[in-house]
């Protein structure tokens, strides 16, 4: 998980939790150390005799430049998501410890970062390793796959409004005030995500909430959690790649080839719906996401440069104006604007 930065004094509500939920003894010696890296949540590490543990609780304000209210209602949702994936694929989140839903708050295993690297550190120093993006891809569609189709899911996860307010209105619809040309477009693309519901969704796979694991990947900060429509997913997750490829161009065809082979890995697992019919969704969706990691509420804080911001913005609008049917399509469309080869030692340099 996060590096710690400086240790605060821990509230009493915090501490309460452990004890009463016989995770430290009242008398027990516990260290405190904030860890870095949310914007949704504050998460603590916290060190005890012989073990350690993490502790999140969900904030109400995001810690961003936009206003940004989410219920703290979430945290639950998160914890629940996390019991769905623990029962089908045990090694994708952390052990779950204890949980109080009228706090906020949750607590699971800490994950000590020499063996569960952030995937998202991992590819901004260099690492980037195929066989990772496959395995979140694979991951990823096989837990949509599991959750297809259940009606008690569905209700479990009737969290449109949580949603609404941590991506739809955030992502999209911001993103559209931001660009009155492209509002009909992106407002349709809202419409979409909003009524479509199929599957477990987590919502916010980024590389950021990604450890690699010794026994695969490993899923974190499932707080947007819904019911709903699986693509978004795999778009949100294949953005990040794309972004990455336009800053880091010594790395550019792994990332790409990256972004492809996790398409390609998931679109595998996909048995519920027509895979043509779902490849759409993302490939419409996926434009839209990397516009608003420029101008919607939560713009990714490696893109500095205004030609890298003018970059997707052009690219991103005209795959809004004229959508591609597949991801792969995009994928071959953000290499030609990039000027990269399709595959890796297929082209000119860099």
């Amino acid at each position: 998980m996060s590096r710690p930065s400086a240790q605060p004094g821990p509230e009493p509500a915090l501490t309460d939790f452990l004890t009463a939920h016989q995770l430290a003894g009242p008398d027990e010696a516990a260290r405190w150390t904030p860890l870095a890296g949310g914007v949704s949540s504050d998460l603590w590490r916290v060190d005890l005799p012989g073990r350690s543990l993490c502790v999140k609780r969900a904030l109400a304000k995001l810690k961003v430049a936009a206003d940004w209210q989410a219920p703290v209602s979430r945290n639950a949702y998160e914890w629940a998501w996390m019991r769905f994936a623990s029962r089908h694929r045990p090694d994708s989140v952390p052990d779950l410890l204890a949980h109080d839903p009228e706090a906020g708050l949750f607590a699971m295993a800490f994950l000590p970062p020499e063996h569960y690297p952030v995937w998202k550190a991992q590819l901004l120093d260099g690492g980037v390793c195929v066989a990772t993006a496959a395995a979140v891809g694979e991951l990823l569609g096989a837990l949509h796959a599991a959750s297809a189709g259940d009606a008690a899911l569905a209700a479990e996860f009737a969290t449109d409004d949580n949603f609404l307010a941590l991506r739809v209105e955030p992502y999209l619809l911001a993103t559209a005030a931001a660009h009155p040309a492209l509002g009909a477009i992106l407002q349709g693309l809202a419409d979409r995500t909003a009524t479509t519901h199929l599957a477990l969704v987590h919502g916010d796979v980024s590389p950021k909430n990604i450890l690699v694991g010794p026994s695969g990947p490993v899923l974190l900060d499932a707080e947007c959690a819904w019911y709903g429509d699986p693509s978004f997913d795999l778009a949100f997750c294949v953005n990040h790649l794309l972004l990455k490829s336009l800053v880091m161009p010594g790395h550019r065809a792994e990332l790409l080839r990256s972004a492809r082979v996790l398409t390609e890995e998931y679109v595998r697992c996909v048995t519920w719906e027509p895979r043509p019919t779902l490849e759409a969704r993302a490939a419409s969706l996926l434009p839209a996401l990397l516009l608003a990691r420029v101008d919607g509420k939560s713009p990714v804080e490696y893109l500095t440069d205004d030609r890298h911001r003018l970059f997707v913005r052009t690219a991103a609008s005209a795959l809004l104006r004229g959508p591609a049917a597949t991801v792969a399509d995009v994928l071959d469309a953000w290499a030609s604007a990039l000027g990269a080869p399709t595959e890796p030692g297929s082209g000119r340099p860099d």
